[in-house]
């Protein structure tokens, strides 16, 4: 039995053979983990009266046994049992006996042939037919045969109560069929998981005995071995042994497969079989062993592998083994983990072009462009601040305060600005703009320039006729069935290279044909995506792929793991396992497309310090220039600060004060002239008074010049009024 590959059992038999039989299997280890044993109620019937050391080899059994209600008549009748056992064994110290469903069928059996010879009025002693051998008989228990005895059958027949077991009724001589109840051998007790209810029978299934499960699911059952997980109920190796699973020691991907830690090997075709092994509705051991020499060393190709399922060296093959017809006819194939197809990839060659129309943002990034305004209006807002009350060329009507805070940080981006800066903190906050502006230029002029190029392959490369007439050197994995590929599409045998591993690829390819590589590396389409997921600008797919079939696990011929795998794969690819699988590998390019090279768009990092020194000098300038200010003013502050007129007609004072020029920067006639020339706004006393003590202040925050010789008559006008 232990070497059958079934794990489940069922025991129908007397309680005494099926003693032997579980202490026997105990022995030989078939109670432990993925084992099913079922008993039949004959045996779960006498589960108490067994042996502790029979029901400890029991562990994790599941049984059935009939469904006896619990009733008060029940209770009444086992209560009494137990006192009258104890009244005729008071000195044994054994608990009462479990009542036993045999007792209690035999109870209501007799309480029915009762009843049926009460109503067959059965008291006659005369009734007996005398047995005529039996009169020759030494046998005094030989009886003669009743006369009123089919009668008494009729009546027990149609006897029709409720015992202690529930309702008595016989059908065609048996009791109906009752309900059920699923037990689970647990330490010394049954604990009960379920029960099994007859279905009601339709009017053409009268006679039949349709049973059905009452529920929605068992309750949680200990399995042999006190296992949680429910058993497969099936193994591939019925002795134990663990299948060989034979993997590429030397795959140039481990992405796919990883032999680096024999005692771990890891990769996506590795968890995919992980994956499907682990769903199978039977547990199927197994173990992954590299593919190679004793020191180490690689032992040949892929056919070579392939060949050891035929050899008998391994019972299965894991990896990047492709499907072909040679190696179809010595071993079978699961179907397709992975596409199929053999691609054509080659250098990126590169041509001017252009994106979209709005490329001449492109090369900076939205933040770096709304922060660069912000900076440029910062800067022309400070340079007009430091420069309106000393220079004559920032003064003027408010339109043109507006236009010179615009103007002047724009002419900086060509250096055309012809406005003298006569301010030495406006100076300095020029040269930091400048500086900001000319890193900002020959960036974006640079980056600019490198979107013009994107990737393009020349047309005239398309074809592999091409690559035969102009003898360029072809490349392909090492063992792999790709190199007799090559020889059938017509390349000569000395231009196609072989490589073990996709850094040497890079590196043929990097160097073209002409300079000892390869001008294009032909491989299947899973090789193609891991190798330009890894080189994502290099290189680009060319032409459209040659049909061949794609990856899959590989068994002996005739394996019945075929079908099953096969299965759980089409299972696995419909519920998106294999693809949840892939997206862990973070890898995977499946676009036909060739990728466009695409220069590195500049952010707002890459200009955050310079940023931050142009805000801070430019901030530090105003500050020192509003300190001074207020400084030189602070009497007339003052007196604006102290006097009764509201917030805003204090802020209107301050701001017409500041809109003055400042008297010691415009000390020769000749620059009032140039000033009056360019319709420089003039206070309202006609004259710049340099005497804050000599003016006062309206209620509507007006200046009044009192030591003028004359005023204005709008001032005037205003002062009376206030």
């Amino acid at each position: 039995m232990k070497n059958m590959q079934t794990r489940v059992f069922v025991v129908h038999t007397t309680s005494g053979l099926a003693s032997k039989i579980f202490l026997k299997a105990k022995e030989a280890g078939m109670m432990g983990e993925g084992y099913v044993w079922i008993v039949t109620t004959s045996i779960m019937n006498l589960f108490y009266s067994l042996n502790s050391i029979v029901q400890e080899s029991m562990q994790g059994v599941i049984g059935v046994k009939p469904l006896v209600p619990r009733s008060s008549k029940l209770d009444s009748t086992t209560i009494r049992l137990k006192k009258k056992f104890a009244d005729d064994h008071p000195n044994s110290t054994d608990p009462s006996p479990e009542r036993n469903l045999y007792g209690l069928w035999a109870y209501d059996t007799l309480w029915a042939l009762a009843m049926a010879a009460e109503k067959n009025e059965f008291r006659e002693q005369s009734s007996f037919l005398q047995n005529t051998s039996a009169l020759n008989s030494t046998n005094i228990f030989t009886t003669g045969t009743s006369q009123r005895g089919p009668d008494l059958k009729a009546k027990m027949l149609s006897t029709n109560f409720e015992g202690l077991t529930g309702s008595f009724k016989l059908v065609n001589g048996q009791l109906q069929p009752s309900s059920f109840q699923i037990l689970n051998v647990n330490g010394k007790a049954l604990t009960q998981v379920g029960n099994w209810t007859p279905l009601l029978q339709s009017s053409s299934q009268r006679n039949a005995r349709m049973t059905g499960f009452s529920g929605e699911k068992l309750e949680n059952i200990t399995w042999p071995g006190e296992s949680r997980n429910i058993p497969k109920g099936w193994e591939v190796s019925p002795s134990g042994k663990k299948l060989r699973v034979g993997v590429p020691a030397k795959a140039g991907f481990p992405e796919f497969v990883n032999t680096t830690n024999p005692s771990n090997i890891t990769g996506l075709y590795i968890d995919l079989f992980k994956s499907v092994f682990s769903s199978l509705n039977y547990v199927v051991g197994y173990e992954f062993i590299p593919f190679e020499n004793s020191d180490g060393s690689n032992t040949g190709g892929y056919g070579n592998l392939s060949y050891q399922i035929l050899y008998e060296e391994y019972d299965a093959i894991v990896g990047d083994i492709t499907i072909t017809t040679n190696r179809s006819e010595y071993i079978d194939f699961s179907l397709p983990i992975d596409q199929g197809g053999i691609t054509r990839t080659q250098k990126i060659n590169y041509s001017g072009t252009i994106d979209d129309e709005s490329f001449f943002v492109k090369p900076l990034e939205r933040e770096l462009w709304l922060t660069a305004i912000a900076l440029f209006i910062f800067t022309g807002l400070a340079l007009w601040i430091l420069e309106h009350r000393v220079n004559a060329a920032f003064r003027g009507p408010p339109s043109e305060h507006v236009g010179l805070i615009f103007y002047i940080p724009f002419m900086s981006l060509v250096y055309a600005n012809r406005e003298r800066i006569v301010s030495n903190l406006a100076r300095i906050v020029i040269v930091v703009w400048i500086f900001i502006v000319l890193i900002l230029n020959s960036t974006f002029t640079a980056s600019l320039s490198a979107k013009f190029t994107t990737a393009k392959l020349q047309k005239d490369d398309t074809d592999v006729s091409v690559l035969i007439r102009n003898r360029d050197y072809v490349g392909c994995r090492e063992g792999s069935f790709v190199y007799d590929l090559l020889k059938d599409l017509g390349f000569n045998e000395s231009y196609i290279r072989v490589y073990k591993r996709p850094e040497e690829l890079d590196e043929a390819l990097s160097k073209g044909s002409e300079k000892g590589g390869i001008k294009a590396m032909f491989s299947p389409t899973p090789y193609t995506n891991l190798f330009l997921s890894k080189y994502p600008k290099k290189y680009m797919k060319v032409g459209s792929p040659y049909l061949s079939e794609g990856y899959a696990f590989a068994f002996p011929k005739g394996s019945p793991l075929v079908a099953d795998v096969s299965r759980e794969i089409i299972n696995q690819i419909d519920n998106h396992t294999f693809s949840d699988i892939r997206k862990k590998a973070n890898w995977t390019n499946n676009d036909d497309e060739p990728p466009k090279v695409r220069p590195t768009v500049i952010g707002l990092k890459n200009f955050k310090i310079l940023f931050a020194i142009t805000g801070g000098v430019t901030g530090a300038c105003l500050v020192v220039f509003l300190v001074s200010y207020f400084c030189k003013n602070r009497d007339f502050v003052q007196r604006i600060s102290g006097s009764n007129l509201t917030a805003w007609s204090k802020l209107r004072a301050i701001s017409k004060h500041f809109d003055q020029r400042d008297p010691n920067s415009f000390r020769s006639g000749e620059d009032m002239m140039s000033s009056r020339s360019q319709n420089v706004h003039h206070d309202p006393c006609g004259e710049v008074v340099p005497v804050p003590a000599e003016e006062m202040l309206t209620e509507n925050g007006d200046i009044v010049c009192l030591n003028s010789d004359h005023i204005t008559e709008e001032a005037a006008h205003r002062s009376n009024s206030a």
